[in-house]
């Protein structure tokens, strides 16, 4: 149980790859962790699984690879989910039942007509994670394939889930509950514990927690705090009903005249506009207030103006989280899997 069975590399996107150190039982921990949390979703040789994210990500690795195949069901493997037109193609061949997924994706697919006429009559259980889901694309899927989104959390180093929303109780902007032997807590910048309803970096400790990182002694002794707990890098809240929400992570926060401003609630609202199709917020210098927030947007066939997008974020966000600067382009860079690489794009601003 405790030999090391893969060498399964970080996304990179937000520093180097390194490579987590699971061990079999890692595994095997997470896969009878998470499959209680999917309920009676997932019956033994019943399912049909829409499988669009690569194996060799740990997300897919582990739910496809490990828990479906557990199960006995049938994962249809989509190799190029970025060419929409043949993935939907595919997907009218299909009775699935089950779409694992993440938000880049779920907003690719809602805007395509072909994929809207699609009979969603079998789908029960939508797994979202990767990337945090906007509350508007929730929507949006939901409204689209009747289906609800379970959002969970993940890291590489986690095997990789942590958290899960129950089918039967699932809180859309949280990302659900931890699952079976696994806890958390958030912790401030000195290492005390943060109180419940309060923002700090959650950590986690349980079995499906990696080794360490390969050949990186010093990058494992900073990920762990002294009792234990690996430190997630993401900035989060634990509710008092015990769901979490993720507030950002820790490297991408924006600091706005003294400030903490995050990301995910700048794109949270800017996606809610109807003529926007994603988009993404940086910090970038700012000779007044340290940084300023810069939005990148991927508007609609109909176009939008930034004073467009300024107003409507006047409405909805605190003065100094508004947005100062806009750009606007036909796509965002993505990694593999269809994350964000906000990293990219600030270094661009950056550099300007």
């Amino acid at each position: 149980l405790d030999d090391l069975a893969v060498l399964q590399y970080t996304g990179g996107t937000t520093g180097v790859a390194k490579g987590a150190m699971l061990t079999h039982a890692n595994l095997v921990a997470n896969l009878t962790q998470v499959r209680p949390m999917l309920e009676d979703q997932v019956e033994e040789g019943k399912e049909v699984v829409i499988a669009p994210l690569p194996l060799y990500h740990i997300y897919s690795f582990t739910l496809n690879c490990g828990i479906m195949l557990e199960a006995g069901a049938h994962n249809v493997l989509i190799p190029n989910p970025r060419d929409i037109p043949g993935f939907v193609k595919e997907l009218q061949k299909q009775k699935f039942s089950a779409f694992i997924g993440l938000n880049t994706l779920f907003v690719a697919l809602c805007n395509n007509e072909d994929f809207q006429d699609l009979d969603f009559s079998g789908l029960k259980l939508t797994a979202s994670g990767g990337m945090a889901l906007t509350s508007d694309t929730a929507k949006m899927w939901q409204r689209v394939t009747g289906c609800e989104i379970s959002e969970g959390y993940g890291m590489t180093e986690t095997s990789p889930v942590v958290t899960f929303n129950p089918r039967s109780a699932i809180q859309i902007g949280t990302i659900g509950l931890p699952i079976p032997s696994t806890v958390v807590k958030t912790i401030d910048d000195d290492g005390n514990e943060t109180p419940v309803g309060e923002p700090g970096e959650l950590c986690v400790k349980g079995p499906q927690v990696m080794r360490g990182y390969w050949q990186r002694p010093d990058d494992t002794q900073k990920s762990f705090t002294d009792d234990g707990f690996l430190k997630t890098g993401d900035v989060a809240l634990i509710q008092e009903d015990g769901y979490i929400r993720i507030v950002d992570r820790k490297k991408d926060m924006i600091i706005v005249s003294g400030f903490n401003v995050f990301p995910n609630e700048i794109e949270d609202v800017v996606t809610t506009h109807p003529k926007v199709v994603e988009c993404a917020a940086v910090g970038i210098p700012d000779a007044k207030s340290g940084e300023a927030v810069k939005v990148y947007v991927v508007p609609t066939k109909e176009g939008v103006t930034a004073n467009e997008i300024k107003e409507f974020c006047r409405e909805r966000l605190t003065a100094y989280k508004v947005p100062k600067h806009f750009e606007f382009r036909d796509e965002l860079p993505k990694s593999n899997v269809g994350k964000i690489l906000r990293r990219e794009l600030r270094d661009e601003a950056n550099a300007k």
